[in-house]
């Protein structure tokens, strides 16, 4: 096999190959369907044409025996006047007259035949027509319920363009999600772990622990010192005698005694970041 038969075999398998993904069986059907009925239309114009040339043939064929009948008038009044020339005439007119009708019967009779035939081929054509429109909208029904079958099978296994496309979208969705929340739980665990500190402050995690202590603690001195004020001045309301200058020497002797303990916790705090201090040394 040549090169150039090679590359005919193949453009002709190609286009074979693309014409039949290309083709629609409802379509094809519908098509030969009308074809079929468009030679039937020209069988029926072809009868008609045919009757028309036999109505033609027959309306001649009466006006020439019309033409007989005359030549025979004729002959018959030319015998009475003894005339035999001239019935002589009209019996050679009629003669060639009636050969002429037996031509035309003889055409007539062959175009009856050929209608007849026609009309029995319209007949079947007709017969045929009806069967294959039948089959073809059984056909069509079936090649239209195996592809909406075809269709659901698809959506349903996932094979489909459309169900690709969504089983991707999720993919990507999920994919995000997963992203997002590993996202938020990282952020979540560097806030935790004081790794996003605010970069204008020179403070750390210690340092504002140590201010919470401490606020805390005035919080509670300054309670402290409320609560004791009230108390002051709810027992100098309620006893104006001369206990009160005993009662301020007890509270005197008692601020006497606390001072030593506050001293004390300051020993002990002092002590311990001496001990700090020599453990960073």
């Amino acid at each position: 096999m040549g090169i150039l038969s090679r590359a005919s075999y193949v453009v002709r398998s190609k286009l074979n190959s693309l014409l039949n993904s290309a083709e629609d069986p409802s379509e094809t059907l519908d098509y030969s369907y009308e074809q079929m009925r468009d030679e039937l239309q020209d069988v029926k114009q072809g009868i008609a044409d045919l009757t028309t040339q036999k109505k033609r043939l027959e309306i001649q064929k009466r006006r020439l025996e019309e033409n007989v009948e005359k030549h025979n008038e004729q002959a018959r009044e030319a015998v009475r006047q003894d005339r035999d020339d001239l019935a002589r005439q009209a019996l050679e007119k009629k003669q060639a007259k009636m050969n002429q009708i037996e031509d035309l019967e003889g055409q007539i009779a062959e175009l009856q035949s050929t209608q007849e035939n026609l009309v029995e081929k319209k007949n079947d054509l007709q017969n045929r027509i009806e069967e294959f429109r039948t089959k073809k909208e059984t056909m069509k029904a079936r090649y239209e319920a195996a592809e909406a079958s075809s269709r659901v099978s698809e959506a349903l296994t996932g094979v489909g363009d459309e169900m690709e496309d969504v089983s991707r979208a999720i993919e990507r969705a999920e994919e995000r999600t997963d992203e997002m929340e590993a996202r938020s739980e990282a952020m979540d665990e560097l806030v935790d772990t004081g790794a996003f500190d605010d970069a204008m402050s020179d403070k750390d995690s210690i340092d504002r622990e140590l201010e919470s202590g401490r606020t805390s603690s005035e919080v509670d001195t300054e309670l402290e010192t409320l609560k004791a004020d009230v108390d002051g001045s709810n027992e100098s309301a309620g006893n104006a005698s001369p206990d009160a200058d005993v009662e301020s020497s007890d509270a005197a002797a008692t601020d006497v005694e606390e001072a030593p303990e506050v001293d004390v916790a300051d020993s002990a705090v002092e002590a311990e970041l001496e001990e700090l201090k020599d453990d960073d040394a």
